[in-house]
Order: structure tokens, then C-alpha cells, then sequence
């Protein structure tokens, strides 16, 4: 997902090719949701940093003031998905007194909103092979650290429950996999991004083993643990 910024008054960086953009985005953001778009609707392989740079509005050369190579824009994008949601998975792990279905509830909630807001679903470029090499290992950290959390949660909901492994990974594939498919949804009965996360987040603690009582209870007790 790109964050978007208002635009400063000086342009600060490498010149345009095509003159001052109309966008909103700075030249580095610009890069960024070109390389969204394409690397989600051709392919990562089959994407050239040449065509990023065009689809951006850029020259190729000025593209690499910002980026020295396509893994690195790949990377950037990857660990935007994970970051945020692994920083609330921090924060909230420190706050023990709080009710862990309440906690898992909302970080469920966070994570999904995160990978359906943004305008491409940069989750299926998780799979690619490119991404075992080493310049992806600090995204690879992060998403282990993420999935860390999610056990973690799990275990304090239901110590005594078996499979903690293998629920762990189904929570990540639903969080995951969940907004993927809600992704191909299309027109006006498409879900916004609010009542995804809560969808997801519901279908976590019935995956976690809460019953209706302990849900609606999670979900009084999260409304002021979500972030701002």
C-alpha cells in the first residue's frame, strides 16, 4: 500500500520526464504505485524497471535516484504490508491485562484493512519465488514476527488447545487469503475496507475457538484498542 502525501512546494529529487506531475504523490511514491499496478497485473518477472519508470512518469535514470534496483522497490512495497500491522502486534502484546480476544480481534481487523485499502492486492506477490532471496529476508523476518504474534494471541486464548502450528498458519492464510478473494469482488455490493476488517476479524476468533459470547465481548472490549 503507497501512503499518500501532499505534494511540498520545491520538488527536492531527479527531474520528470513528462514535467510536474498532477498527482498528489512525491516522484518516490509515484514509483511505488506504478510498480503496484504492474507488478500485480503483469507480473513481477515480466516487468521492467524501464516501464516502471514510464508508467511513473519518470526517466529511467531518474528513477534509480530513489531506487538502485527492482528488488528494492519490490521490498519496499512488501514490507509496507507487514510493518504496521507488526507494530500494533507489538504494542498490543505489551497490554496483557486486555482481554486476548480482544487483542487478536483487533489486530486481525488492522491487518486485513491494511492489505484490502490499498489499491492493488500486493499480498499475492508474497508467493513469489524471488522472494526466498536475501534481499527480501528483512521482509521475511517481519512477516515470521507477525506470525509470532498471531500464535502468541492464539495460546493466551486457548492454552491447552493442540495444533498451535497449524492454526497459526490458517489465521495468516485467512487474514491473507480472506482479502484476496473479497479483492475480486467488483461493483456496488463490494465491501469497504472497515467491514472487511471486521469480517476477518470475527472469522479469526471462531477460528481461535470463542464463542458468540467471548466474540461480542472481544469486540466491545477492541473498540478502544484499534488504531487511529
Amino acid at each position: 500500500m503507497v501512503t499518500r502525501h501532499p505534494r511540498p512546494p520545491a520538488r527536492v529529487g531527479r527531474p520528470r520526464a513528462l514535467g510536474p506531475s498532477e498527482s498528489e504523490l512525491t516522484p518516490r511514491e509515484e514509483v511505488l504505485a506504478a510498480a503496484a499496478e504492474l507488478f500485480t497485473e503483469n507480473g513481477y518477472a515480466a516487468t521492467t524497471t524501464r516501464a516502471v519508470a514510464e508508467r511513473a512518469g519518470l526517466r529511467q535514470a531518474s528513477m534509480y535516484h530513489y531506487f538502485a534496483r527492482k528488488e528494492d522497490i519490490l521490498a519496499t512495497l512488501l514490507e509496507s504490508t507487514v510493518e504496521p500491522s507488526l507494530l500494533l502486534a507489538t504494542a498490543l502484546l505489551a497490554r496483557p491485562a486486555v482481554d486476548p480476544a480482544a487483542r487478536l480481534w483487533t489486530l486481525a481487523a488492522a491487518d486485513a484493512a491494511l492489505l484490502h485499502r490499498g489499491l492493488y492486492n500486493l499480498g499475492a506477490l508474497y508467493q513469489l519465488p524471488e522472494v526466498r532471496g536475501e534481499r527480501f529476508a528483512e521482509f521475511r523476518r517481519s512477516r515470521a514476527e507477525l506470525r509470532s504474534a498471531y500464535g502468541e494471541l492464539l495460546h493466551l486464548i486457548a492454552p491447552g488447545e493442540p495444533g498451535r502450528e497449524l492454526r497459526c498458519d490458517l489465521l495468516l492464510g485467512l487474514v491473507e487469503g480472506g482479502v484476496a478473494v473479497v479483492r475480486g469482488r467488483e461493483g456496488d455490493g463490494a465491501p469497504g475496507t472497515e467491514e472487511v476488517g471486521a469480517a476477518v476479524a470475527d472469522a479469526a476468533l471462531r477460528l481461535a475457538g470463542c464463542d458468540r459470547a467471548a466474540r461480542e465481548a472481544a469486540v466491545r472490549a477492541a473498540r478502544g484498542l484499534a488504531p487511529a
